[in-house]
């Protein structure tokens, strides 16, 4: 009869359970890094999860980037350990010129950051009425940085807050013939009918770069 040795096997088990105990014992992130994209100190308006920032630390063997999803509403957030960061913005992702440099961050706890980027195209003086089944909508399209021309301007509406080109139930497209920038432009557009019967209708307007898959847009307000 053959014996069979239960001492590797006893070895074996005890570096599992050391293991696991290690595991168990791991200490998670605790810091956070909170911050907004923003131009001229004040929060742009994102497509949710369209655009994201990248943090990459050093000093350590894996060197691999951590992405963060920026909100609709230009504000990120990320839990991290203590530590000193890189960050940067992925090339022609966001509706602004290229930041090829990387932004230098220290998490020591909380920390607030504002990533001041420059828009191709930038939304305001942006106000929303509404009539029955119409919407009475004025808004200027401002040139920033005009090295691409703009293509369109389109208002969009949902029936959440989360209201972009990908996620809403109707919209209303403007040519870049039909806008003059620094202009006022006012329209009256209706409804769709899947949103009449609504109490508040969700409307965002949005502003897009040719060659550039993002918009820049206003805040998502109910109406």
């Amino acid at each position: 009869m053959k014996l069979i040795s239960f001492k590797p096997i006893l070895i074996l088990l005890l570096g599992l359970l050391a293991a696991s105990c290690e595991f168990d014992n791991f200490e998670a992130p605790k810091s956070t890094l909170s911050g907004r994209i923003v131009y001229n100190g004040e929060t742009l308006g994102l497509r949710s999860t369209g655009v994201q920032v990248e943090l990459w630390q050093r000093g350590y063997d894996l060197f691999q980037k951590i992405p963060v999803y920026v909100d609709q509403d230009g504000s990120f957030s990320a839990v991290l350990f203590d530590g000193d960061y890189k960050m940067t913005l992925i090339r022609g992702n966001g509706p602004w010129l290229d930041k090829t440099d990387s932004i230098d961050v220290q998490v020591r706890g909380s920390k607030m950051l504002d990533v001041e980027v420059s828009p191709y195209y930038h939304i305001t003086n942006s106000s929303v009425s509404r009539s029955g089944n119409n919407l009475n909508v004025t808004f200027t399209v401002n040139g920033v940085n005009t090295s691409r021309a703009l293509e369109f301007a389109a208002i969009y509406m949902g029936r959440t807050i989360i209201t972009d080109a990908v996620r809403n139930e109707g919209r209303h497209l403007l040519t870049a013939q039909n806008i003059t920038l620094g202009t006022p432009v006012t329209v009256q557009i209706p409804i769709p009918a899947s949103l009449a019967g609504r109490q508040e209708v969700f409307v965002r307007i949005g502003a897009k770069t040719v060659g550039v898959p993002e918009l820049i847009y206003t805040q998502s307000e109910a109406y």
